[in-house]
């Protein structure tokens, strides 16, 4: 075959054949196809598009270009989730155990921290002595003893989308749905779980900003899921403000604690009890929705949910007293009140600019080689719509530097809009989408 013929097709819009597509696909990967090449195929993509068909063939030929994860050996129905990601979302911190104490086996493989989002591994790297590598006997054992294990992602884990990932990078055909759906459901399937939940995101704080955006992001995730014999089922949430209260690594580990002990935000915990049920009724474990959500907030009333949570931590290496003493995490040396001068409703929360905000403070990566500062990070006293009282604090910032926590002093005050005047709240989820069926809330 030859590539330039393969990339002319699809410049022209016509379909490629499963042969062409392992061809172009396992020649990059073996290096026989060179980097301009391949950048020219992904940009015919970007302005072409795929059809189903192509789409799925790409993305197995994706998951099955480096090691497929076999959990066979784990007895039920294994429920994975995955999130496209945003500023204080600690869904799966809460998620895994609460799904886990109700009966679901819970398999994650999770990433580490991208741009302006934080990563489930680096938040969990914050509990002392946490480990997040385990090797695939590990990760197996650990899921059967306690129901639920949360790993970083395998380097032998889909090396293909690793490459083109990068390419894409620096072409500019990150923002192409086809690539990005292939992308995350090549690591969902090569991961091994039977059924999958996805969590895609949209607004300011998010990749995708549209809502139609992110509603066809999550239909074609849902579509390539269901062609591949996985079943799949998306949630399309609101990332116009930060999900939950706490944004950085350990303030995120607390604010999951506190869900799990029944407190945290409504927005977050409301959110971890939907997907709860959803993976319960995916996973067999219960038959009614409505019965599946009242077995996930009595697993949070009761404590089996914390319990969990203390279970996976101990089984993974970590300290799990930080679930009743927090001075266990790490410490920010700087803590700074931002107050209001009266009484106030907030009407805007810009989740990018805090997003960034801990970013620069030290709780993510600028750069690949950056470390993570695990203590600092921004604390909310409210979300859209909530009233907060004259003298009282509406932000606090966590830092080790003097000159970075002034920089974020500015940068949080800026991120907030207030209101004399009550103003409404904003719903957090609006579509689920099933193979068969799209719900807008």
């Amino acid at each position: 075959m030859l590539v330039t013929e393969i990339i002319r097709k699809k410049r022209d819009g016509e379909i490629l054949s499963k042969e062409e597509l392992e061809f172009i696909v396992n020649g990059y990967v073996k290096g026989k196809i060179p980097d301009y090449q391949m950048s020219a195929f992904l940009m015919a993509i970007y302005f072409r598009g795929m059809s189903k068909d192509e789409l799925v063939e790409l993305t197995m030929l994706m998951a099955k270009s480096g090691k497929m994860v076999d959990l066979s050996s784990i007895e039920g129905i294994k429920v994975d989730k995955h999130s496209s990601g945003g500023i204080a979302d600690t869904t799966t911190l809460v998620l895994i155990p609460l799904a886990a104490s109700c009966g679901v086996k819970v398999a994650k493989m999770s990433g580490r921290g991208l741009s302006h989002t934080g990563g489930t591994i680096d938040k969990l790297e914050s509990i002392p002595g946490f480990k997040t590598e385990l090797s695939e006997d590990e990760f197996i054992e650990a899921v059967n003893k306690v129901g639920a294990a949360i790993v970083g992602q395998s380097e032998s884990l889909v090396p293909a989308d690793k490459k083109i990932y990068a390419l894409r990078d620096v072409t500019g055909t990150v923002e192409s749905i086809p690539l990005i759906a292939s992308s995350i459901m090549s690591k969902k399937i090569a991961a091994g779980s039977d059924k999958i939940i996805l969590d895609v995101k949209f607004g300011k704080g998010a990749f995708m900003k549209e809502y139609e955006k992110a509603k066809e992001l999550a239909n074609t995730m849902v579509e390539i899921g269901t062609l591949a014999g996985r079943e799949t089922v998306a949630y399309v949430t609101d990332m116009n403000q930060p999900l939950g209260l706490m944004i950085g690594n350990a303030l995120e580990v607390i604010e999951a604690i506190e869900v799990l002990k029944g407190r945290g935000y409504e927005d977050l915990k409301n959110l971890c009890i939907e997907f709860a049920s959803e993976m319960m009724i995916m996973a067999g474990v219960e038959k009614e929705k409505k019965l599946a959500q009242e077995r996930a907030i009595e697993s949070i009333e009761k404590g089996h949910a914390l319990k969990k949570f203390r279970e996976i931590i101990k089984n993974q290496g970590g300290n799990p007293e930080i679930v009743d003493n927090y001075s266990l995490l790490p410490q920010a040396k700087y803590i700074y009140e931002l107050k209001c001068d009266e009484d106030m409703y907030i009407k805007d929360i810009d989740a990018l600019k805090l997003g960034l905000c801990a970013l620069k403070l030290g709780a993510g990566r600028q750069r690949k080689e950056d470390k993570i500062d695990y203590a600092v990070g921004i604390q909310l006293f409210g979300k859209i719509g909530d009233k907060i009282a004259k003298n009282m604090p509406f932000a606090k910032i966590y830092a080790n530097d003097e000159k970075r926590l002034e920089e974020a002093i500015t940068d949080v005050k800026t991120a907030f809009e207030f209101s004399k005047v009550p103003v409404p709240k904003r719903k957090v989820i609006f579509a689920k989408i099933t193979k068969d069926n799209v719900f807008e809330f």
